[in-house]
């Protein structure tokens, strides 16, 4: 026996407030990225490791908001906690394999397609790890071609995001981009769960029903939603996103350019001298006051 599965239990909230986190994190890693292909060495590898935290943070904040709308008639729902906080893990560490692979690989076209796979393998492996985290009297089951397509949907859409964010500047460009990895994982959340369906296992235990139990959810949710917001903290404070990247270069090209030395100080030319005083100045000839010329 199959269960009745409803994915959007609260209406289009859900999916709405999971879209705007995915966006939120999609901005941010992105935006990260970006910055560390434009930065010095030195600070390389922190916009980078923030920059997969962010994204990691957002697919992993976006999926279980979009779980707390799923729910199966004749059972109750809930989440295994470690399993839950592994798929946060994968999500950051694979996601940071792209991010990471950019930074330092350059922004080459088979370094962009690199760099799309994983961070859409991220996005599909934290989704489905997080899936195997969900706990019923019951187990899923999946349609293979949907699965795939889900994470062609991933890979597609990650790769296209990672490329915008890179090459293409403005604020347009950089909104685009996140839109377009919000469009990423929550296109490839609920392609997945279309794959899903829910076998029970005692028909009669399963007949009681039950509601999704939402309090595991929230307490995890508070990390990652802080994180987030301290991420967006520090990366509206950059100096590159403040002025703009042309005026930033403009300004570190005036304070790399050497001041102009000082002019030279004009003294007043000397006086010519008295031709008539001149005589009187000249030491006296030697042998008595007398001069002698020449033979």
């Amino acid at each position: 026996m199959y269960g009745t599965i409803d994915g959007f239990n609260y209406g289009a909230t859900t999916p709405l407030a999971a879209y705007l986190m995915a966006c939120l994190g999609g901005a941010l890693g992105l935006r990260c990225t970006a910055r560390s292909v434009r930065t010095q060495r030195s600070w390389k590898p922190g916009w980078l490791a923030l920059g997969s935290a962010s994204i990691g943070s957002g697919i992993w904040t976006m999926h279980f908001i979009a779980m707390m709308g799923f729910h199966v008639k004749e059972t109750p729902v809930g989440f295994d906690i470690p399993t839950t906080l592994l798929s946060l893990l994968v999500a950051i560490v694979v996601v940071g394999i792209g991010v990471f692979m950019v930074g330092y690989r350059g922004v080459s076209r088979g370094v962009l397609l690199s760099a799309g796979v994983f961070t859409g393998l991220g996005v599909a492996g934290m989704h489905y790890i997080g899936m195997s985290a969900t706990r019923m009297r019951g187990h899923l089951e999946y349609s293979v071609p949907t699965v795939l397509l889900s994470v062609l949907i991933a890979v597609v859409a990650a790769t296209v995001a990672v490329w915008a964010a890179v090459t293409v500047q403005g604020f347009r460009a950089g909104l685009g981009s996140s839109m377009v990895m919000g469009v990423a994982v929550t296109g490839m959340h609920y392609t997945g769960m279309a794959a899903v369906s829910v076998r029970l296992d005692d028909v009669l235990g399963a007949s009681v029903g039950g509601n999704a139990p939402t309090s595991p959810i929230l307490p995890m949710l508070i990390g990652p939603v802080i994180f987030l917001v301290v991420a967006g903290t520090i990366i509206m404070f950059d100096p590159l996103l403040v002025l703009g990247e042309g005026e930033w270069n403009e300004k570190k090209a005036d304070s790399s350019r050497l001041p102009p030395p000082p002019p030279r100080p004009v003294w007043p030319p000397r006086p010519p001298e008295d031709p008539v005083q001149a005589p009187a100045s000249r030491p006296a000839p030697p042998h008595g006051g007398q001069e002698y010329g020449g033979w």
